[in-house]
C-alpha cells in the first residue's frame, strides 16, 4: 500500500477537520463533496487544499484523529503496572464503548460501504483501526506473559478474540437499532463476560484470575 502523504497543519487545520468530520459522517465518503466540506468548515477551497491534497487523505485524518484519543486511553492503561485481571476490564470497556459510539458506528458504515469502490480506503481504515488495536493488545499480552500472568500460544489470535468478545451482542444491536438500544447494564454484562472467558482460556492461574475479574 502506498505511504500516506503528509498532512500540513496550520491555524485553521482543526476547523477544517471538524467540518470534514461532520460531512463525512452525514454523507459518506463518496457523497461528501469538497465544496460542501469547505462550506461546513467555513473556509475557502484553497485553504482546504492547503491542508489536504485529496479527499481520501482528509477522510483518513478524520478517522485517525478520533482514534488517537481512544488509543491514548488504551495505551495509558496498557502501561499501568497492575495485575491483568484489574486492567483488562477497562481495556474491554474502551473497545466496547467505541464500537457502540455514534462515531464508531458511522465510520464503520462508511468504510464498509466504500470497500468495494475504494479497496485502498478500506485497507487504510483497517490498518488505522483494527490492526493498530491488535498491535497494542499484542504488546500488552506479551508483557503479561513475561510476568507469568498469561499463557498465549498465538498473540494476534488472542487479541482478535478479545476484540470480538467485547463486541458480542452490543455491536450488531447498536449497528442495526442505534446506539441508544445498548444500555449501561448490557455493556457491563458483556465486559464482565468477555474478561472472564478470556482469562479462563489464557490465564496462567485461571480460577484466581477469573474470580479477581468478577
Amino acid at each position: 500500500m502506498p505511504r500516506a502523504l503528509p498532512v500540513a497543519r496550520g491555524r485553521k487545520f482543526m476547523q477544517v477537520l471538524e467540518g470534514a468530520r461532520r460531512v463525512f459522517l452525514r454523507d459518506g465518503f463518496e457523497g461528501a463533496s469538497v465544496d460542501e466540506i469547505a462550506r461546513e468548515a467555513g473556509v475557502s477551497k484553497a485553504t482546504l487544499y492547503s491542508y489536504f491534497p485529496d479527499k481520501r487523505i482528509m477522510f483518513m485524518e478524520v478517522f485517525r484523529n478520533e482514534l488517537a484519543r481512544e488509543a491514548a486511553d488504551a495505551s495509558a492503561l496498557i502501561e499501568v503496572d497492575l495485575p491483568v485481571a484489574q486492567v483488562l476490564p477497562f481495556i474491554v470497556q474502551i473497545i466496547s464503548a467505541h464500537m457502540v459510539s455514534e462515531f464508531g458506528l458511522r465510520i464503520y458504515r462508511v468504510s464498509v460501504a466504500e470497500a468495494e469502490r475504494s479497496p485502498s480506503l478500506a485497507q487504510e481504515y483497517y490498518d488505522a483501526g483494527p490492526t493498530l488495536l491488535r498491535q497494542q493488545l499484542v504488546r500488552y499480552f506479551d508483557r503479561c506473559i513475561q510476568r507469568g500472568e498469561l499463557r498465549i500460544p498465538d498473540l494476534e489470535l488472542a487479541a482478535d478474540q478479545l476484540i470480538e468478545l467485547a463486541s458480542v451482542r452490543i455491536h450488531d444491536r447498536a449497528l442495526l437499532l442505534g446506539p441508544q438500544s445498548v444500555d449501561k447494564e448490557q455493556m457491563r454484562m458483556v465486559s464482565r463476560s468477555a474478561v472472564a472467558m478470556f482469562l479462563a482460556c489464557y490465564g496462567s492461574t485461571s480460577n484466581a484470575l477469573v474470580e479477581a475479574a468478577e
